[in-house]
């Protein structure tokens, strides 16, 4: 089992930035390939971004793309979103995420554990 905690949610305005955390616990943080989803009332569940525990290469959905950044920290057993130029479309809940695959999947049904999810609101 594994335990994931998201923090660093907020309010913020357009063209401001969050940096989200989210910690990990119970088996060995470093063998799970991790991920953030989002979601914003009344639409799906979204990829956001992933870092593939094996290669640590990361990947991004295209709406994200050169405005966030995804790492890890294994020894703190912890991924970060860093998420800089944040627009009003990008106000949802994000979830941490975490699959025992080698390789980011963009698939929700992929992954294996989730967090509670923590609110990012962007103003205009």
């Amino acid at each position: 089992q594994v335990q994931l905690v998201e923090s660093g949610g907020g309010l913020v305005q357009t063209g401001g930035s969050l940096r989200l955390s989210c910690a990990a616990s119970g088996r060995t943080f470093s063998s799970y390939t991790m991920g953030w989803f989002r979601q914003a009332p009344g639409k799906e569940r979204e990829f956001v971004a992933g870092i593939s525990w094996i290669t640590t290469s990361t990947y991004y959905a295209d709406s994200v793309k050169g405005r966030f950044t995804i790492s890890r920290d294994n020894a703190k057993n912890t991924v970060y979103l860093q998420m800089n130029s944040l627009k009003p479309e990008d106000t949802a809940v994000y979830y941490c995420t975490a699959r025992s695959g080698h390789y980011v999947d963009t698939s929700r049904l992929k992954y294996d554990y989730w967090g509670q999810g923590t609110q990012v609101t962007v103003s205009s």
